[in-house]
């Protein structure tokens, strides 16, 4: 009698389960990942090309091509809004087109990401180099990013928590610089340097609008870490729609006053930091780099964090060893593919040819773009049912628009942007047959096993 009461009091052990990314990045950090993918390095440099080609005028592409990235930061928001889960554009390439889509849109995300990391980590030495000049070149370039690089991954590895408080401290700390300058220095504009005689030539429109899209890329970096968002499918529009808000009434504020206050702005190595000296002296010029350490080192640690998502998110999708999407008991973090993301940033920001870099990046961006815009219409007709939280107006109309502007700004694309993309597509689809080929393999390998 005392055994079966024992045995009917002590209950029967269930196997754990797995830990669980956890959710705790609210609608502020999700905007603050946002800024920080748009605002890195380039606007510390873009001014003075924009001036390069439009002159006074130089303020209005911003607006044009802000304009034209909202129609695909719409698209973002709308799919996004319909998943909870991690993986960004990869999931909804994989849901709406099927598994070998998806598997070349989380590839080309990877590779725009190792990409940009590099830029930014490189662009971080340099503005390290201000205040420690061997920082610039040499094995201590390489020591640099390494620790620079070390940093980040252990922030990132004990917590999402820790690693969207740093990433807010790092948006107050790159924004306030910025703020500084566009507000102050509208104190001490020339007029005379603002003359619109003529219309600009359309030629430069097209060609500013075309570079300062991309100043505007990087919001898509919000919508990966879906998984550990509060509310994702709310605050996902809200963050993105808050971010391109504020990050275009920047870019022109700064661009408004680098032009008023840079005399020869088209031919300025460091247009900022000139326009800074200007009416702030020498400590103008230290604000202005220590902005932009804090601003790459805001981006790249944002990167860190979407990169290894990306990599749990492709691996929980049965795409990439299972391995990656292992979630640590304690710190509810994916630290394998967080180190995996590591080494391959690492590896990426050692390699020199920064113009293909460059190349490879802008068109891995345009791709993942696209093929979210076109997800649109077609998760519309498969997912009606879906508890979607935000729809883009006008039906048909605005996804039209960026696909429209997707294709442009693909039909820009030089010869070697072209092969580059080509070739990355080309091996992401040997590595997907690679990796069917060995999934199909193993299964006929453990259906022969269990019918013997």
């Amino acid at each position: 009698m005392a055994q079966l009461a024992a045995s009917v009091e002590t209950p029967i052990s269930q196997p754990s389960s797995p830990p669980k990314l956890v959710r705790a990045v609210g609608l502020v950090s999700l905007t603050a990942v946002a800024v920080n993918g748009m605002i890195g390095s380039g606007i510390f440099l873009l001014p003075a090309t924009v001036a390069g080609l439009l002159g006074p005028w130089s303020p209005l592409p911003y607006l044009v091509s802000g304009m034209a990235a909202l129609f695909i930061i719409l698209c973002f928001a709308e799919v996004g809004s319909r998943f909870e889960r991690a993986g960004g554009p990869y999931l909804y390439a994989r849901t709406a087109f099927g598994p070998f889509v998806g598997f070349e849109v989380g590839w080309m995300f990877l590779l725009a990401r190792f990409t940009a990391f590099a830029a930014i980590s490189n662009a971080f030495t340099h503005y390290l180099a201000y205040f420690w000049p061997p920082a610039g070149a040499g094995v201590w370039r390489v020591i640099a990013i390494s620790t620079f690089l070390a940093m980040l991954a252990a922030i990132n590895f004990v917590g999402v928590r820790y690693a969207t408080w740093f990433v807010n401290l790092l948006t107050v700390g790159k924004l306030l610089p910025l703020l500084l300058l566009a507000i102050a220095g509208l104190f001490f504009i020339d007029a005379r340097q603002f003359s619109f005689s003529a219309l600009p030539p359309s030629g430069a429109l097209r060609q500013a609008s075309l570079v300062l899209i991309f100043a505007f890329g990087g919001f898509e970096l919000a919508s990966v870490p879906t998984e550990e968002v509060i509310n994702p499918q709310r605050k996902i529009a809200a963050a993105l729609l808050a971010a391109v808000s504020l990050t275009g009434v920047i870019y022109v504020l700064v661009q408004i006053v680098a032009l008023g206050t840079v005399p020869q702005l088209a031919i300025a190595a460091a247009p900022l930091a000139s326009s800074a000296r200007h009416f702030l002296g020498v400590i103008g010029g230290a604000i202005v780099a220590v902005g932009a350490l804090l601003s790459t080192t805001g981006t790249d640690s944002t990167t860190v964090l979407v990169g290894s998502r990306l990599l749990y998110a492709m691996a929980e999708g049965g795409q990439l060893p299972g391995v990656l999407a292992r979630v640590h008991p304690r710190y509810r973090t994916p630290h394998v593919a967080l180190v995996v993301f590591a080494l391959g940033a690492w590896a990426t920001a050692m390699y020199s040819n920064f113009g293909q870099l460059a190349a490879l990046s802008a068109i891995a961006r345009l791709f993942y773009y696209l093929s979210t815009c076109v997800a649109v219409p077609v998760l519309r007709r498969k997912m009606p049912n879906s508890s979607r939280q935000f729809a883009v107006p006008g039906g048909a109309l605005i996804p039209a628009a960026a696909i429209a502007v997707s294709l442009w700004l693909l039909s820009g694309s030089n010869l070697t942007q072209a092969l580059l993309g080509a070739g990355a597509l080309l091996t992401g689809a040997a590595i997907y047959v690679l990796g069917w080929w060995g999934a199909r393999a193993r299964s006929a390998t453990a259906s022969g096993s269990t019918s013997r």
